[in-house]
C-alpha cells in the first residue's frame, strides 16, 4: 500500500512538469524565485558565452541540477529541435493540476478549451481568466496547443496564477461530470450568454473559430449558448468569447 501511495506521489510530482526552452525564455524564469525548477538541460554543442554564460551562472546561484546531452537528445526532451537553441528547462507548475480534482470541488465556474491550437490564443485566453473569478481552465493534452514560450509570452506573466487543469481529452473528465451545467458555446443555440444564471457547477465550452465545438463534445455538453452578434458579424476571436465569458455576471 505505501508503495502504491508513493507511485501515485511520483506520478502526481511529474505531471506538474512543464519543459519550456529557448535562451531568452529559460533566463527569464530563473530571474523568478517564485518558479520552482526541477532540471535544466543544456546541449553540449553549446558556447558557454552570452546566454549560455548568464544561463549557467544564474542555475548555479540557485543550485539547479543540469544535465547536458547532445543535440539530438535534447531536441527530443524539449520537442522544439528548430526553437530550442539548445536549452530548455523543467519547471514544476503547482497550478498545473489533474482534471480529475474538478471532481471533488464542491462549486467551481471553469473555461474548456476544445481544439485551441494557436498558442497565442492560449495565452490571451489564460491571461483574461486569470484578471477573472473564473477557477481555472481545462486544457486537454490531445488536440490542443501545448504551454510553449509563445503561450507564455501572450499571457504577460499570468501563466502560473490560474489552475490549468490538464487531461487527455475532454471527453475523459466531461463524462463524469453529471451534476454540473455544461456549456457549448454555439452560433446556432438560442439562448445568449445574457439569458442564463450559471448554477454552482459550471463549465463552458469553447471551440476553435472554424469548426466550433467538437460533435464528440458536444454530445457530453447539456446545454448551448451563444454570443449575440450584430451588423452581420459572423463570429469572435476564441480569446475574445473567452474574456466575455469569463466577466460574465
Amino acid at each position: 500500500m505505501q508503495d502504491s501511495q508513493e507511485y501515485k506521489d511520483k506520478k502526481a510530482y511529474f505531471e506538474k512538469i512543464i519543459t519550456l526552452y529557448g535562451r531568452n525564455v529559460v533566463v527569464e524564469i530563473l530571474q523568478d524565485p517564485d518558479i520552482e525548477i526541477h532540471k535544466l538541460h543544456l546541449s553540449t554543442s553549446n558556447k558557454t558565452d552570452g546566454a549560455i554564460k548568464t544561463i549557467l551562472s544564474l542555475a548555479q546561484k540557485r543550485d539547479i541540477e543540469i544535465n547536458y546531452h547532445e543535440k539530438n537528445a535534447l531536441s527530443r526532451i524539449s520537442k522544439n529541435a528548430k526553437q530550442d537553441q539548445g536549452v530548455c528547462i523543467d519547471i514544476i507548475s503547482k497550478s498545473y493540476k489533474s482534471a480529475s480534482e474538478i471532481k471533488e470541488m464542491q462549486s467551481f465556474r471553469l473555461i474548456a478549451l476544445d481544439g485551441i491550437h494557436n498558442p497565442q490564443n492560449l495565452g490571451m485566453i489564460i491571461r483574461s481568466c486569470a484578471a477573472s473569478t473564473l477557477d481555472g481552465i481545462i486544457l486537454p493534452k490531445k488536440n490542443s496547443a501545448k504551454i510553449s514560450p509563445l503561450v507564455i509570452k501572450a499571457s504577460a506573466g499570468t501563466l502560473f496564477k490560474l489552475p490549468i487543469y490538464y487531461c487527455e481529452t475532454l471527453e475523459d473528465i466531461l463524462k463524469d461530470l453529471s451534476d454540473t451545467e455544461i456549456y457549448a458555446l454555439s452560433s446556432h443555440a438560442k439562448k445568449s450568454i445574457y439569458d442564463i444564471a450559471p448554477s454552482e457547477k459550471s463549465i463552458f465550452v469553447l471551440g476553435n473559430e472554424s469548426e466550433g465545438v467538437s460533435p464528440e463534445v458536444i454530445k457530453l455538453c447539456n446545454k448551448a449558448i451563444k454570443i449575440p452578434m450584430q451588423r452581420g458579424v459572423e463570429s469572435l476571436n476564441v480569446a475574445i468569447t473567452a474574456s466575455l465569458i469569463a466577466f460574465m455576471k
